[in-house]
């Protein structure tokens, strides 16, 4: 196949170029040459997304056979490369979020038919917040391209080259030792999806001229925090000491969740779904996904060569992350509670 990959070079996106060129694909990506680098055996065009002549400059005198979308969030920009790219390709597939349906995180089971929230497919940047955008792009996607259009929305994603940095956190704070803060209850269980066993999928459906949606959350397969926390400390080969302290304890004590202990969702109702979404359909359609604990040690193995004041924990839009001054007068109030 001939591939276009929007993006291409970072975290998911260098997952689904890898994959590509991996099953034999001619594989083109755009991008701006930023973020990272080009993997050997893609034609990268240079290009920014929001520029009509780079657009009308890639697609000149290029076809393929599916576009994969992966960097975008503004509906706007992703319809103006949407009717750049229409007649070029037979399937557009984009790979948006579950953070698109409008019950998540705060409500579930969820699924391809739960409502997505409103949004115009010719939103600005201003016109909403990340979830809100995501749902319009989809529609930028669904509305405006005459071929086949693949949704693709994934739940939370880890995995080798993370740059949102909830994995690298943990496992950079695992690797550190002493008493960690381990939030809630251990016995919550998870739903996580590797960047490329989300890459194979969406690849698969593309080939496949796929026309449909797909929720890519995982599987519920008895994956634990407690057990996702412990493949993080056996995988740094730490001594670590877990101290589990319970939600309300760090409610109280100002800890933000999701983000400075990452991936911690206390039972509030606001995070009450968030590990609820069905990928059935995925896993009809082929999705497989491997144990937690591969994702855990191939992550390692390839941060543990990036010197730590390198490594990414968030992006702009969000860091990850408890302050270690922080951490420590908690351990030190609940231990003087108990």
């Amino acid at each position: 196949m001939r591939t276009l990959i929007i993006g291409g070079s970072v975290f998911l996106g260098r997952a689904i170029t890898e994959e590509a060129l991996r099953r034999g694909h001619e594989v083109t990506t755009f991008n701006r040459g930023r973020s990272g680098e080009d993997l050997p055996g893609v034609e990268a065009v240079r290009g920014d997304r929001e520029s009509p002549e780079d657009l009308a400059r890639l697609a000149h005198g290029r076809e393929w056979d599916a576009v994969v979308d992966v960097c975008g969030f503004v509906p706007r920009v992703v319809g103006d490369s949407v009717r750049a790219l229409n007649g070029k390709a037979a399937t557009y597939a984009f790979v948006s979020s579950i953070s698109a349906c409008s019950l998540w995180p705060a409500k579930g089971p969820t699924d391809e038919d739960s409502p997505r929230f409103e949004c115009a497919p010719d939103a600005g940047p201003d016109d909403g917040d990340y979830g809100t955008l995501k749902a319009g792009c989809e529609r930028a996607v669904e509305q405006g391209f005459d071929g086949h259009s693949l949704i693709v929305e994934p739940g939370l994603i880890l995995g080798p080259h993370e740059n949102v940095g909830r994995l690298p956190w943990w496992l950079t704070r695992m690797a550190r030792g002493g008493k960690v803060l381990a939030p809630g209850d251990p016995g919550v269980e998870m739903q996580i999806i590797d960047a490329r066993d989300l890459a194979a999928f969406t690849l698969s459906q593309a080939e496949a001229g796929t026309q449909d949606r797909f929720f890519a959350a995982g599987v519920r397969d008895g994956l634990t925090y407690g057990g996702f926390l412990e493949e993080c400390r056996a995988a740094t080969g730490s001594s670590a000491e877990l101290v589990w302290i319970d939600d309300r304890f760090l409610l109280d004590h100002g800890v933000q969740p999701w983000t400075e202990l990452p991936l911690w969702a206390p039972g509030i109702p606001e995070l009450a779904g968030v590990w609820l979404p069905s990928s059935a359909r995925a896993v009809a359609a082929g999705l497989t996904c491997r144990p937690v604990a591969e994702t855990v040690r191939d992550t390692w193995a390839w941060l543990r060569d990036v010197p730590e004041e390198r490594r990414s924990f968030g992006t702009e839009r969000m860091r990850h992350g408890i302050d270690p001054g922080k951490e420590a007068e908690i351990l030190a109030a609940w231990e003087r509670r108990a």
